[in-house]
């Protein structure tokens, strides 16, 4: 799948006045993300504190030139489609299931999260929880506010000496499994590949973490292979007063199957961050057939929602906005080529997306040397069906080399930067 977009007036070589670069920030992005933006000198920023959808998100998105999210906000291919203007999309969470990934990669919009901001915040959540759940203090508390008082060791437990399975040892998981280290628990853990231990953690498949964890705590994203992960299977191989955690994606444990099992009264408890289903704002009713059981916690998707994960998430991701902004530096992009690119001092620069396919880069350097244009500086890198070559040229030379460039078939996007 291909589409070459035609060049919008906000593609044209000219200096960049930054109070008309355009920043719309919507569901409450942390007031870092805004500090760090106007630090950088762009001051023209539109702040929402909900999510917005239908016509009301396409007005707002349409001279848009930054998008930031959190998890609410859904860029569909049609309101990408909307948004001719559109340079790049923050998400200012881990996830990115929000985006059309491929949508905005064909219309030359990279996509930036932030993966490693708030990987202590969920961390100390998942702990916080494996205490409460094998003390069984949520039903505990349920039966207080009910006047009953359950005052009884029976099927409580020490976290110390126990033993948590991982499912996905990635930037939380790694991190969960040293605290749980340093509070005593031995580690197993699991992965699509073979990863480096951390501490004393053992690397295992997915049946030994299941069958041998008391607390079993899930950080894998949401693919084809990781939807409906933890079914009744899964569920029934698991020990006798073993918790469960899901503080990944909704869609990864079948929430019927782990009804089953609660109901059975196998499992000791359990822990729900994230819904297949999730209300849009607080005004709407939240529906888990989850909620009827006191020994479960059910969070509505807060295992990143802290005050310094939030800050840190807000830098993070504005800074990733401003260097491609800038200079047009894509590394962590989840959907384009990554290339980490130097200062041009005193040079034009031109960003050239297209097709992965032989002879583009050939075309541009022919392109530029029928033009006698030098060229100073060249990057390229690939990422699957694209490819994104940077050239730095002289500044008197920019224009006449887009209006050539873009030309080249298989071009999806060009721009200039200076």
């Amino acid at each position: 799948m291909s589409s070459t977009l035609a060049p919008s007036a906000a593609e044209k070589p000219t200096s960049v006045d930054r109070s008309k670069i355009k920043f719309l920030l919507l569901e409450g992005i942390h007031e870092s993300a805004v500090k760090t933006l106007r630090a950088a000198g762009y001051q023209n920023l539109q702040l929402h504190a909900t999510a917005l959808e239908g016509q009301p998100l396409l007005e707002a998105i349409q001279d848009a030139s930054f998008v930031g999210i959190r998890s609410r906000t859904q860029l569909t291919a049609d309101v990408l489609a909307a948004a001719d203007r559109l340079l790049a999309v923050g998400c200012f969470c881990i996830g990115t299931n929000q985006v059309d990934l491929d949508a905005a990669k064909w219309r030359g919009v990279p996509v930036f999260n932030a993966p490693y901001s708030n990987t202590r915040s969920v961390a100390e959540l998942v702990i916080a929880q494996s205490i409460l759940l094998l003390r069984r203090v949520p039903e505990r508390n349920a039966l207080c506010h009910l006047g009953q008082w359950d005052k009884t060791a029976e099927r409580s437990y020490e976290l110390r000496g126990k033993t948590l399975g991982i499912v996905g040892y990635g930037n939380i998981g790694t991190q969960l499994s040293v605290m749980a280290e340093a509070m005593g628990m031995r580690v197993l853990f699991c992965d699509v590949v073979t990863k480096l231990p951390l501490g004393n953690a053992q690397q295992v498949d997915m049946d030994q973490v299941l069958s041998q964890a008391d607390v079993v705590s899930l950080h894998v994203p949401e693919t084809a292979e990781t939807i409906d992960m933890i079914g009744q299977r899964e569920l029934q191989m698991m020990k006798n007063d073993a918790v469960l955690i899901n503080a990944s994606r909704g869609q990864v444990v079948d929430i019927d199957a782990l009804v089953a099992v609660l109901d059975s009264g196998s499992l000791l408890g359990a822990a729900i961050d994230v819904f297949p289903l999730e209300p849009k704002s607080g005004r709407e009713e939240f529906v888990s057939p989850l909620r009827r059981f006191h020994n479960v916690i059910l969070t509505p998707h807060i295992g990143g929602s802290t005050v310094e994960a939030q800050a840190n998430i807000g830098v993070e991701v504005a800074e990733k906005l401003i260097r491609y902004c800038d200079n047009g530096t894509t590394v962590s992009s989840v959907n384009f080529p990554e290339v980490s690119l130097p200062a041009y001092p005193s040079k034009h620069r031109l960003l050239h997306l297209h097709e992965n396919r032989p002879g583009i880069l050939s075309a541009i350097n022919q392109t530029l040397s029928e033009l006698k244009i030098n060229i100073s500086g060249q990057y390229l890198q690939t990422f699957g069906e694209l490819g994104y070559v940077v050239v730095d040229i002289d500044a008197q030379y920019s224009e006449r080399a887009l209006m050539k460039i873009r030309e080249i078939p298989g071009t999806i996007r060009c721009r200039v930067l200076w």
